[in-house]
């Protein structure tokens, strides 16, 4: 593929898949896969557009906008809208990319895509964040539908957001139809969708832990970090301590709560902090809480891979490349037997590289690397079962949705862990490289999808 230096994250995400594809047999047993790659990293489309909309004071502002269709051979294009300052071109094509394997991943027929805007919803109000909604559906319906490309939430878009957007859709177009997932539960959502990513992660890693251990331990009486305090990192932090563990930091773009108390970061705490985002506050917050403040060190500016002592499992949760080389290093000293991307690309490429050589290296006794692009699966595939909700005119149980979620984690888990045993040769005792497993049981399929539509040949 061509440099691409205006494009870093992207260039990241491509080299990631394509170095694991070069170094397993893939390419040895299906050399017409390397046509498949040239087509599948180019998106099938780009929408770039302004979105113009009225502050309170009555002044008008403008924002940049995108969508990004990449791949539609599985299904309708699906992926999260994001709303921050950091959306850019490159981050969008990067995790659309990215998206196309995770939905394939899931076993549901969905392509991959992704979009959003550099408005930052933060210390705006919310008829400001309805304005600006309801502008940027007045160009993006003209490009989405239910079986065209259905969006969801991302970072900084909340079921308000999608309330909002699905309000301006179903103005624009006179269609009430499943186009948006994430949607209010009285209205066509699904249950369990806030919960699905964090939940998601959690029961990847069950498997893992039960696959290392032959299925002697569980998350029971394990130590885990976890990164950011957004839906993701709440969630799997709920379902951490509901299986037995104890979740021993969350974090935000400013700092690291680290838990000070044995008894590690507790639901209510959780659950404190979730009414924090809910206002769009950050945890500096809770150094000044009577109740809370003796529980945790707050350590402003700080991730918290280097400060948590003995770790068993960690779970980056926040934003891509929180996971430095070092960072790796340190938690691999720190005991860490297994890791997880709860975020898109949580692992940079260095750390990801130390991860891999050391599970190489020290074997049955290394640490486990799970991709997020398998780990993190547990959130699209909650909104294909709400596209299929929606198809149906139908609400399931949150215990049917949740079991439906933990059978597409489940086998997610395998198809990673048998499509490595297949392409990658490992040595006795090694764990199978579930990064390369994803990477190849993601591309695989939707190569295969492509060839019979006729996308390359």
């Amino acid at each position: 593929m061509a440099n691409l230096p205006n494009e870093p994250e992207f260039q990241q995400a491509y080299h990631e898949l394509a170095s694991t594809l070069e170094n397993s047999t893939l390419f040895e047993k299906h050399p017409e896969y390397r046509k498949a790659l040239k087509v599948v990293s180019i998106p099938e489309r780009i929408i770039q557009f302004r979105v113009t909309w009225e502050d309170d004071k009555g002044e008008v502002q403008v924002n940049n906008a995108f969508r990004v269709q990449f791949n539609s051979a599985l299904g309708p294009y699906k992926g999260g809208l994001r709303l921050h300052p950091t959306v850019n071109l490159s981050v969008l094509k990067f995790l659309g990319f990215e998206q196309i394997f995770k939905n394939a991943l899931t076993g549901l027929n969905m392509g991959g895509g992704k979009g959003g805007s550099d408005f930052d919803p933060k210390g705006k109000s919310d008829s400001e964040i309805r304005r600006f909604c309801c502008s940027f559906m007045r160009e993006l319906h003209k490009h989405i539908g239910a079986e065209t490309d259905v969006p969801a939430g991302d970072i900084g878009v909340t079921g308000r957001e999608v309330g909002y957007m699905f309000g301006a859709y179903r103005a624009l177009t006179n269609k009430w139809e499943g186009v948006l997932t994430g949607k209010g539960g009285t209205w066509g959502g699904s249950l369990i969708r806030p919960e699905a990513t964090g939940y998601g992660c959690v029961y990847y890693v069950e498997h893992m832990i039960q696959y290392a251990s032959g299925g002697k331990e569980s998350f029971k009486g394990k130590r885990v970090a976890i990164s950011g305090s957004g839906n993701v990192a709440q969630y799997a932090a709920l379902k951490v301590i509901e299986l037995g563990g104890t979740v021993v930091s969350l974090s935000d773009s400013k700092g690291a709560l680290i838990a000070t108390d044995e008894a590690g970061i507790t639901p209510d705490l959780v659950n404190h902090i979730a009414d924090l985002k809910v206002r769009r506050k950050q945890l500096t917050e809770l150094s000044e809480s009577a109740e809370y403040k003796n529980k945790f060190n707050y350590l402003a500016g700080e991730r918290p891979w280097v400060h948590c002592g003995k770790v068993d499992v960690a779970l980056p949760s926040a934003t891509q490349n929180e996971v430095s080389g070092d960072e790796a290093k340190a938690l691999i000293e720190a005991g860490c037997k297994f890791i997880a991307e709860g975020s898109n690309m949580g692992c940079t490429q260095e750390a990801i590289d130390v991860f891999e050589a050391h599970r190489r290296e020290k074997q049955s006794g290394a640490i486990w690397y799970a991709p997020g692009k398998a780990a993190n699966a547990g959130g699209v595939a909650v909104s294909g079962l709400e596209m299929a909700q929606n198809s149906q005119r139908l609400s399931w149980t949150s215990e049917e949705v949740d079991q439906k979620l933990k059978d597409i984690m489940k086998n997610c888990f395998t198809n990673c862990l048998e499509t490595a045993k297949s392409y990658v040769p490992a040595a006795e005792g090694e764990f199978p490289s579930l990064v390369a497993g994803a990477n190849i049981a993601g591309f695989s399929k939707t190569a295969a999808a492509m060839h019979d539509q006729g996308d390359w040949w």
